[in-house]
Formats: C-alpha cells, structure tokens, sequence
C-alpha cells in the first residue's frame, strides 16, 4: 500500500511526480514490495528546516551523512536520529575506517546519485551491480562503494523517514522494511553507537 501528502501548493506536487530521482526510489520500493508513505514540502536542505515539515509525520526522522576517507578510496554513509550530534573526531575512533571528510558532491553523485542536502539511505539503490562499471579501487570486497553506518537506535523505532534522493519529498518506511532495503541492496551494514 501507498500513502501520498502533500506540505506544499500544488506546483511542488507537479514536479515531484516528475522528478527522476523520486521515481526511480519509488519505484525500487515498490518492485520490491516496500509499502511508504511519501510526503512533499519544499525544498529542505538542513534538518533545521526539515523539522518544520517533519512535525506532523509520524517517524524517526534521520541525519545522513556521506563521507570519504583519507584517500579517497572508501566511501562511508552515517544515518543517525536527526536530533543527536556527532562529531567527525568520534565517529572516526568509532569507525576505526581512519581519518575522513565529507564526502564532495562529485562523489555523491558518482557513489550514491544524489545531490548535497538530499543525502538518504535510498541513494544506496545506485549502489547495486556495479562491479563492471565502478572504478575496482574504490570498491569493497562485497562489490559495493558504500559501507553503512546506521545508528542502532533506529532499532527501537516503528517508523523512519528520509529523502528519496531529493529534499523536497521524505518518505516514510517501516523498520522492517528499512531492513529489508538493506538486505536487498546487498551491501555491508553495521549497527552503530552514536
């Protein structure tokens, strides 16, 4: 089943529907019997914003962050509760993956499809079968370019929301189906925490 609102005129609706990015997240979701509920707003790049639109949805609303490491070789998704702080120093001795910097819009274009301020789980769809295509040195034993980080909190929610590789929608799945998508996706994943 598939639930669909709207926080904005309907112009925003409009280009949602034809946004490419949306369409391909809904429709992996959908092929892979997902059931979401998917909510427009305008454009939020920041949680500050976000949290605006996000007071009516009932969900785990989710910080995403990319990173790199210090060679550039190893790519690194964190997704954590959005009203808890991390801080890079931390989450490297956490991560025991080295020094890291956020990711360059280059690299979540090329890594995850996405743009900076709509950075999701979801972009993990352009990370599946690209052994062929992907640079070899930049991927994981698994075949993957993506290592995830999730924050073991999430564990405890029923819902969760994030972009679908664009911030003027958040779509809101259950935790087993978060699961799910992982599981589908194929990639190393590590509860984590934050």
């Amino acid at each position: 089943m598939i639930f669909y609102t709207t926080f904005a005129p309907d112009i925003v609706k409009s280009f949602n529907m034809q946004n490419d990015r949306i369409n391909k997240v809904l429709s992996f979701l959908e092929s892979n019997g997902i059931t979401y509920k998917m909510h427009t707003h305008p454009p939020l790049p920041t949680i500050e914003l976000a949290l605006e639109y996000w007071k009516e949805i009932d969900s785990t609303h989710c910080k995403n962050l990319f990173f790199r490491n210090h060679k550039g070789n190893r790519h690194y998704l964190v997704v954590f509760e959005c009203h808890k702080e991390l801080s890079i120093h931390t989450l490297e001795q956490s991560l025991k993956q080295g020094k890291l910097s956020f990711a360059s819009q280059e690299r979540m274009e090329r890594c995850l499809g996405l743009l900076p301020g709509s950075v999701s789980p979801f972009g993990l769809i352009n990370d599946i079968d690209i052994s062929e295509t992907a640079n070899p040195k930049e991927l994981f034993e698994n075949g993957h370019r993506v290592k995830l980080f999730i924050d073991k909190d999430l564990l405890k929610s029923e819902r969760v929301s994030f972009h679908p590789c664009d911030n003027t929608a958040s779509v809101v799945i259950s935790k087993e189906d978060l699961i799910k998508f992982l599981e589908i996706w194929g990639g190393e994943y590590e509860w984590i925490e934050v």
